[in-house]
């Protein structure tokens, strides 16, 4: 049986924050962003955190540097890339959507 290999998928996930006053719409403004898969309120020293998702190196510059960071009320960010997943839970089941 043969199955259709998974594309490749750069993760980062950006620490972002925030003008306080602004963190709901901010994070509206961020998720509609093309790339960004996710974005979460979070407690602690950071107010949001974005996932972006790209298939290419390039992309996370044009996603993060950008656009996300050019959102008005995005004060700092810090971006982690993701090296390995070592939960395949969430990714099959992205991936299986449309395969039979």
């Amino acid at each position: 049986m043969h199955f259709p290999e998974r594309p490749h998928v750069i993760t980062a996930f950006v620490l972002i924050k925030t003008d306080a006053s602004r963190i709901p719409e901010t994070a509206e403004q961020i998720s509609a962003i093309q790339g960004i898969s996710e974005v979460y309120s979070v407690t602690g020293e950071w107010d949001l955190i974005a996932v972006a998702r790209v298939s290419k190196h390039d992309e996370l510059a044009d996603v993060i540097a950008d656009r996300l960071s050019k959102v008005a009320s995005v004060v700092h960010t810090t971006t982690h890339i993701a090296f390995r997943a070592y939960s395949q839970h969430d990714l099959d089941a992205a991936f299986a959507l449309g395969f039979e």
